[in-house]
């Protein structure tokens, strides 16, 4: 049983689960052997085994708390010479001057996930921890150092809040 917070509406239509609160929805389908039954304020996952079971209720507690607050995660720039800049257009990410490149490094946005770069800082923010993680790792892929050794050019985005 998982309890629903005040302000956090969840709906089943058939395969699909629907989180909506004050920071977003979030929308997950989950296969034919997971059921949801929302009954209330109380949220009840029945599956086939228990290892099902427990994960889509791990599943639905990350999205009933993305709904409610959100998942946001502050990063940082880090370069040695050329100053890298980050640009958002749409769900298009730029990754300009990275490593002194002429050709701007391009990866997209997941989801409703929403990005802000304000010089070295940049905040990923989102409802759906999935989409929000998924963002991070397409700006890190984008920014992998090639052909050149890591050791000696560190340059690219990290966890500003050191974890």
């Amino acid at each position: 049983m998982i309890d629903i917070p005040e302000g956090v509406d969840v709906r089943v239509e058939g395969r699909t689960v629907i989180a909506k609160g004050p920071a977003g929805e979030v929308h997950k389908i989950f296969n034919k052997e997971a059921f949801v039954k929302v009954s209330g304020k109380k949220a009840e996952v029945s599956a086939k085994d228990k290892m099902m079971t427990n994960t889509v209720e791990a599943i639905l507690r990350c999205m009933v708390l993305g709904a409610k607050t959100g998942y946001r995660h502050n990063m940082k720039l880090i370069y040695a010479h050329f100053p890298i800049t980050i640009e958002i257009k749409g769900k298009d990410i730029a990754v300009k001057n990275f490593l002194g490149e002429k050709q701007a490094r391009k990866t997209h946005l997941v989801g409703n996930t929403k990005v802000e770069a304000k010089g070295q800082s940049v905040t990923i923010s989102g409802p759906d921890k999935e989409a929000v993680g998924q963002t991070i790792a397409n700006l890190r892929t984008a920014m992998r150092i090639r052909d050149k050794d890591p050791r000696v050019f560190q340059d690219g985005i990290y966890d500003a809040e050191g974890e």
